[in-house]
């Protein structure tokens, strides 16, 4: 039977590997706000396709719907992202496709046309600070849009293409003021971060540029979800009472100074400070054991951890 299990739990931990390597993660949003996000992009696109249809017909609508169904969704799903803010939507959309009839005008037909404007519009997007993905399925929409499109020249990227971010943005506005926990856009609402300890906002931008990549977060909401994780760390420490023997701790610290301690044994005498024999399990300093008084211990413990042998990792133990 154990052989079976550990055959089971081998295969488990390759399945979350697996799952973790093309992106799979937690998901922290409830039914409620996925089913407001489903509304408010059908709503919009509605809006879009009824306006669009007035002056390209069905099938103009359906080929410009494509890529405003794409800003629906991350402006609906994802309001709070870089990506989705009021700046990347208009401008993204209405450069790309000013650089795609551009081309379309100004150089000769060939079929690398599409593949060239869609990376042209990445390039203007990065600079004009709009990076849009789904600008890049509206210039690919000008090339390959047929004579409707080529016909209508500079003036598509005023109608319908404006036009429909325009009335996206505006819908998300209203739509997201319905709902406390929705900001759109971000500008709207600014949040008093207090500096978490030893990170200040300038560390955080430092961070960013070492990195050299684009984050799809806004800067004050990155600071505001340190704020708040730290502020759940801090009000759920390990208290004197907490200290029982047989159970583990963390120090909760990154990289290679994080460790796990088993307290194997509580002494309390009376008159004096109590004091704590344990051994490192787990990280820095595995293997080696101590005794050191209770409130020191205390001091370095940041929340009792529990064993996963499902996945061979440690998880925090919330209080009850």
């Amino acid at each position: 039977m154990s052989k079976f299990r550990a055959i089971f739990l081998k295969g488990k931990r390759a399945v979350k590997r697996g799952l973790r390597f093309v992106g799979w993660r937690a998901d922290s949003t409830s039914h409620r706000e996925k089913a407001i996000s489903a509304l408010g992009t059908t709503v919009s696109l509605l809006l879009v396709y009824w306006t669009t249809h007035l002056g390209f017909g069905a099938e103009g609508a359906l080929w410009v719907t494509g890529s405003m169904g794409a800003t629906a969704i991350l402006v609906f799903a994802m309001p709070h992202g870089a990506l989705s803010q009021p700046w990347p939507v208009i401008g993204g959309h209405a450069l790309s496709a000013t650089f795609a009839v551009a081309c379309i005008h100004w150089l000769p037909s060939n079929p690398l046309m599409a593949a060239l404007v869609v990376g042209g519009s990445v390039l203007v997007m990065m600079y004009a600070r709009c990076l849009h993905p789904p600008g890049g399925a509206t210039a690919m929409i000008v090339v390959l849009g047929g004579p409707t499109v080529a016909d209508a020249g500079y003036g598509f990227v005023l109608y319908p293409i404006l036009l429909d971010c325009v009335i996206i943005v505006c819908a998300a506005m209203c739509f997201n003021s319905l709902f406390e926990s929705r900001r759109y856009p971000l500008a709207l609402v600014k949040h008093e971060v207090t500096r978490a300890p030893g990170i200040a906002p300038e560390d955080f931008e430092h961070a960013l540029k070492q990195m050299n990549s684009f984050m799809d977060i806004q800067f004050d909401d990155l600071l505001r979800l340190v704020e708040l994780a730290n502020a759940n760390a801090q009000s759920k420490g390990v208290a004197l009472d907490d200290l029982a023997e047989g159970r583990f701790y963390s120090n909760g610290l990154p990289g290679e100074n994080w460790s796990v301690r088993e307290v194997l044994q509580v002494v309390n005498r009376p008159g004096r400070a109590g004091r704590v024999r344990y051994r490192i399990v787990k990280g820095r300093g595995e293997g080696g054991n101590g005794i050191c008084r209770a409130s020191e211990f205390v001091r370095w413990a940041r929340y009792r951890v529990e064993a996963d042998e499902s996945s061979e990792a440690w998880h925090r133990v919330m209080p009850s």
